[in-house]
């Protein structure tokens, strides 16, 4: 019922910017959490940040505090995540979630979570 299309993965140098979206025509973004997680070959999932649709409140990873946005245009059914200041650690295939209803958004978790997009991926590289 709610289908989730993430864009925006590019390659990009040390230091660059990408904004990815996640696109979700069908839903209104009115409750529970939705949230952006990271996979790199060979390595666990990673939470990377959550926003609670009610009040928007964000919550993020501290390896990425201070450099990603998290943020919600309800006119346009999309979820974003804005990257600032990349780093080749960053590099990884990049999946949004939603409609997570129970539990904390601030503990970065996937469980719950009954939608999920493809992915997109994003390389940065020198």
């Amino acid at each position: 019922q709610v289908n989730l299309t993430e864009s925006g993965g590019d390659s990009v140098q040390p230091g660059g910017s990408l904004r990815l979206s996640c696109a979700a025509p069908t839903y209104t973004f009115s409750s529970g959490c939705m949230g952006w997680f990271r996979q790199a070959p060979g390595k666990e999932r990673e939470g990377i940040a959550q926003i609670h649709t009610a009040d928007r409140v964000t919550y993020y990873n501290s390896a990425v505090q201070g450099r990603f946005t998290i943020s919600i245009d309800d006119a346009r059914r999309t979820l974003y995540l804005q990257m600032d200041k990349l780093n080749p650690a960053d590099t990884a295939l990049y999946v949004c979630a939603a409609i997570k209803l129970t539990g904390e958004c601030s503990e970065l978790r996937a469980d719950g979570f009954r939608y999920w997009g493809q992915g997109t991926q994003v390389t940065v590289s020198s």
